[in-house]
């Protein structure tokens, strides 16, 4: 099949590229809290687990992953939508987080890390702890002061 060189069909497919690839992110994210835990999912299809790398360094976790392209050079491409080559992503931790004891699963496309929440962190209850102090009153102060008062209400 021949195809015939149009300059302007090139140009709004050229355009139509860069419009897309500028609004969408470059990998693609959710973030929840799940009870004591911060969870993240990243959508990666079709990349190989072994080109995820993830770094946490100071307080900056960043994703990285690389899609390869399967298609060998004998094709020739009709529509060619999916990214290839490397994507990254960075989230800045708190430091509320352990993250130590971040957890990563790759799975059916999907990157999940479970960062944990740290013990200093959470939520916890403070009892209020009730001592009784014993006084003791003497009869003696009490019958005074009580015969001083009367004294100053008779007089006036």
């Amino acid at each position: 099949m021949a195809r015939t060189f149009d300059p302007f069909r090139d140009m709004d497919r050229l355009f139509d590229e860069v419009a897309r690839t500028a609004s969408q992110p470059g990998l693609a994210m959710d973030l929840y809290r799940s009870g004591d835990n911060f969870v993240a999912e990243f959508d990666l299809p079709g990349v190989d687990p072994s080109s995820i790398d993830i770094d946490i360094d100071d307080r900056t976790l960043t994703v990285r992953a690389e899609r390869t392209s399967r298609a060998g050079e004998a094709e020739q491409w009709l529509v060619r939508e999916r990214a290839n080559g490397t994507v990254a992503r960075q989230l800045s931790l708190g430091r509320g987080v352990d993250s130590a004891q971040i957890a990563a699963d790759y799975s059916d496309g999907v990157l999940t890390l479970t960062i944990p929440v740290a013990e200093e962190s959470k939520p916890r209850k403070i009892s209020v702890q009730h001592t009784q102090a014993s006084r003791e009153i003497e009869p003696d102060t009490v019958k005074g002061e009580v015969a001083s008062e009367d004294e100053n209400l008779s007089e006036n």
